[in-house]
């Protein structure tokens, strides 16, 4: 993800300039400390001929950036920032403002925080999407809050030239895993290109019989198979898994959903399960089943927030106060604890399934789903403390049933009750750790609605 901000510092012009060009070069310092690419606008006061504030328009122009650094020095009347800001109202902004200092006992201040109580309301008025942040004399820099807020403006911009890929439509005829196209190209940007079973299957008659026979050998020195496997499974497997990666380099798709129950089991006979993880291996893309459009869009959305790898689990069983989520299939090995466990298991109609039963890694995390209802894109989020399951099976799998990849999830910012009563898919992602300050960023510059 494109890491690439602009950053303009303000300040009277009777304060001294060496003062001024001092805080400069610390919030611009701060910034890069967070590994941001950025282009620097330099130093404007508000000299009478706008000449500062034109040369850093100048310094900008043309720069694809993410979000504009409006860092506050000191007093600075407000006309002098609207010059530069203007130019860029269409770009997210964090406002900053910069604090004094102590001396000899003594507070000194160049009145930062004058600056920006004026031009808050003002970008308010305007209309400009933004964030206002303060640094407070003595204290740590506001580093969470602005990271977060710069990391959601980063991936709004990068869901513009962002492509899903979907295999199919509408897999088993479900409801909330459809998207609306234009809305979704429109408000958020993401690019969903469907493509046929037939084009997997023409594909494979074209592939190098050398990569399939790495891809077989991957499988057997990587993975741990809980009793023997037949060799064309495994060789089904990467065939396909290869297959869907011609249309996956060639198309740039960065997460891809598959017919699952409706395509690959009932016309082919082979669950995907190997595919996905295999789909990881190769090509690093984010997979989940099922043509959940609007489950891989959350994805995407959690990877550019929290740099994961992020999977898709699935609610089972509700309790007291813990839900039951896990997987069908398959996890991906980014979230995986120790090796990757695969078996061989028949499941109803279907014997030629190979079952990804390895463990789920547990820890603090961030569930999250985004959905379409009524004309408005929401984001239903709550945090938990995820722990290994009890013992439990998915009625239906062969004895002994395999113990599914999954976590018991106990949420501490809403009940179950809350919870269920907010719920909006059967599926949803997991991103390990605490991003909902990033979240509440995203939501807000682009335009959703939080819902927690």
């Amino acid at each position: 993800m494109k890491r690439k901000v602009g950053f303009v510092c303000f300040g009277e012009v009777n304060t001294p300039i060496e003062r001024l060009q001092m805080k400069h070069d610390e919030g611009l310092k701060v910034i890069k400390s967070l590994g941001y690419d950025v282009t620097d606008g330099g130093l404007v006061i508000d000299d009478p001929e706008y000449k500062t504030a034109n040369a850093a328009v100048e310094k900008l122009v043309g720069v694809d950036i993410c979000a504009l650094v409006v860092c506050v020095a000191g007093w600075i009347p407000t006309h002098a920032v609207i010059r530069v800001t203007d130019k860029y109202r269409h770009v997210p902004m964090l406002l900053w403002g910069l604090c004094g200092w102590k001396e000899n006992g003594r507070i000194t201040t160049t009145a930062g925080q004058a600056g920006t109580t004026a031009i808050r309301p003002a970008f308010e008025a305007l209309g400009y999407a933004f964030k206002y942040v303060y640094n407070i004399i003595e204290k740590p820099y506001p580093l969470k809050k602005i990271n977060a807020y710069l990391t959601a403006c980063c991936a709004k911009s990068a869901l513009r030239n962002a492509r899903v890929g979907t295999m199919g439509y509408r897999d088993m005829l479900l409801y909330g895993t459809q998207y609306e196209g234009n809305s979704m190209r429109g408000q958020i940007g993401v690019e969903v290109e469907p493509f046929e079973m037939l084009e997997m299957v023409q594909n494979i008659e074209r592939l190098d019989s050398e990569k399939i026979a790495e891809g077989v050998n991957f499988v057997k020195d990587n993975w741990v198979f809980k009793k023997k496997c037949d060799d064309s499974v495994v060789e089904n497997g990467v065939k396909y898994a290869l297959a869907i990666g011609v249309k996956i380099v060639e198309r740039g798709w960065e997460a891809i959903t598959l017919i699952d129950v409706d395509g690959m089991k009932k016309l082919i006979g082979f669950p995907p399960a190997m595919v996905f993880m295999l789909l990881e291996h190769y090509y690093g893309v984010l997979t989940v089943p099922e043509n959940d459009v609007m489950g891989a869009v959350t994805q995407l959305i959690m990877k550019y927030l929290s740099n994961q790898n992020v999977p898709y689990l699935e609610y089972y069983e509700f309790f007291a106060s813990s839900m039951l989520i896990g997987v069908p299939d398959y996890v991906p090995k980014s979230v995986t604890d120790g090796d990757v466990n695969v078996l061989p298991a028949a499941f109803g109609l279907l014997n030629a399934s190979l079952l990804n039963v390895s463990k789920v890694k547990t820890g603090y995390v961030t569930c999250v789903r985004l959905y379409y209802t009524k004309g408005k894109y929401k984001m239903h989020v709550y945090t938990a403390d995820a722990k290994s399951p009890p013992v439990w099976n998915e009625y239906g799998w062969d004895d002994p049933a395999p113990q599914l990849p999954s976590l018991e999830v106990f949420p501490n910012s809403c009940t179950v009750e809350e919870f269920a009563n907010r719920v909006s898919s059967q599926h949803v992602i997991v991103a390990y750790g605490d991003f909902t300050e990033e979240i509440h960023d995203f939501c807000k510059v682009m335009n959703f609605e939080l819902v927690m």
